[in-house]
C-alpha cells in the first residue's frame, strides 16, 4: 500500500472530481430531510499543498492553482470553489480539501459524514481532523466491506462515493461487483464512481459489466486533458454516477467544456452520456 494521494492533490482529476461531487451535495441540501454521505476510500481529509511531496509533483498547479483566485469558469463550479476557499482564508493556496472535507462543509445538524479508510497512518490522520465531530464518524476499513457495514443508511436519502487508489490489477472489476451489491441494499441511493481514464479498453471492459448489472438510470461523464495515444499516462478521469440529480446531466454538459478550457491541456475533451438511460 504505498499510494499517497497527496502527491496527487488538486490534479486536474481531483478538480473534476470534486466539481461533480458539489453539485450533488448541492442537490442534496435543497430538501430539508436529512441526507448520509459514505465515502469509501477517504484518504486525509485535508493536503497541505506546500509540503514536500506535493512539491515533488506540484500536480495541483495543472489543477486548482489554474482555477482558484480566478472568476468561476463556468457558474457550477462555484460550490467546489467555495471548499477550496474555506479552507484557505487567508487567500493563499496551502489547503487542498479532499472529498471528506467538501463532504462535511456541505452537512447541516440533520445530516451525517461516514468515513472509510484502510491505510492505518491515514486513517489516524483522518481521525485526528475531524475528532470531536459529532457529524462525522471514521472507520478504518476496507471500502468494500464499508458498502455492506452502512448501507443502506437510516437517512434513506444521500450519497455513496467510491474512489480507489487504483492500485490493485482488479479495481475495475471490484467497483463493479462493489456497486451490484450495494444498489441491491439502497437502490435508491446516489452513487459516484471515480475512474482514471489511461487505457480506453479497460474503462469500456469497467461499464459494460455495470450495464450488465440491469441498474438503471447510469450516467458517465469524462474529462481527458490528453489524447489517448499511450496508456502509460493519466489521460483523464470518469464520473460513473447511478440515480444523478435531475439535470444533472445538462449542467455538466456546459460545466465540463468550461473546465476544460481553463487547464492546461494537450488534447482530449469533455464527454457527457448516458450508459443506461431511466426507464
Amino acid at each position: 500500500m504505498n499510494y499517497r494521494h497527496i502527491f496527487h492533490a488538486g490534479n486536474p482529476a481531483d478538480v473534476m472530481k470534486h466539481a461533480v461531487l458539489a453539485l450533488i451535495l448541492d442537490h442534496l441540501r435543497a430538501k430539508p430531510a436529512p441526507f448520509c454521505v459514505l465515502d469509501t476510500h477517504a484518504g486525509i481529509g485535508l493536503y497541505d499543498l506546500w509540503s514536500e511531496p506535493a512539491r515533488k509533483t506540484r500536480e495541483h498547479e495543472d489543477g486548482i492553482g489554474r482555477l482558484f483566485g480566478a472568476p468561476a469558469p463556468h457558474p457550477a463550479l462555484e460550490p467546489y470553489l467555495r471548499s477550496v476557499a474555506a479552507a484557505n482564508p487567508d487567500g493563499q493556496l496551502r489547503w487542498y480539501p479532499g472529498s471528506p472535507c467538501i463532504a462535511r462543509n456541505a452537512l447541516r445538524d440533520q445530516d451525517r459524514l461516514v468515513l472509510a479508510e484502510l491505510h492505518p497512518d491515514d486513517a489516524r490522520s483522518l481521525k485526528a481532523e475531524f475528532a470531536g465531530d459529532r457529524s462525522v464518524a471514521v472507520h478504518q476499513t476496507d471500502a468494500y466491506v464499508a458498502l455492506k457495514a452502512h448501507l443502506p443508511p437510516r437517512e434513506k436519502r444521500g450519497l455513496v462515493l467510491i474512489d480507489p487508489p487504483f492500485e490493485q490489477p482488479d479495481e475495475f472489476a471490484r467497483m463493479a461487483e462493489g456497486l451490484a451489491a450495494a444498489h441491491r441494499r439502497w437502490p435508491t441511493g446516489i452513487y459516484a464512481l471515480w475512474y482514471p481514464i489511461k487505457e480506453r479498453a479497460a474503462v469500456w471492459r469497467f461499464q459494460d459489466a455495470v450495464e450488465k448489472t440491469g441498474i438503471p438510470k447510469i450516467l458517465l461523464a469524462e474529462l481527458t486533458w490528453h489524447p489517448e495515444d499511450t496508456h502509460l499516462r493519466l489521460n483523464g478521469s470518469g464520473l460513473l454516477i447511478v440515480n444523478p440529480p435531475w439535470t444533472l446531466d445538462d449542467t455538466l454538459r456546459a460545466m465540463l467544456p468550461a473546465l476544460h478550457e481553463s487547464l492546461p491541456t494537450t488534447g482530449g475533451g469533455a464527454a457527457v452520456s448516458w450508459l443506461v438511460p431511466e426507464r
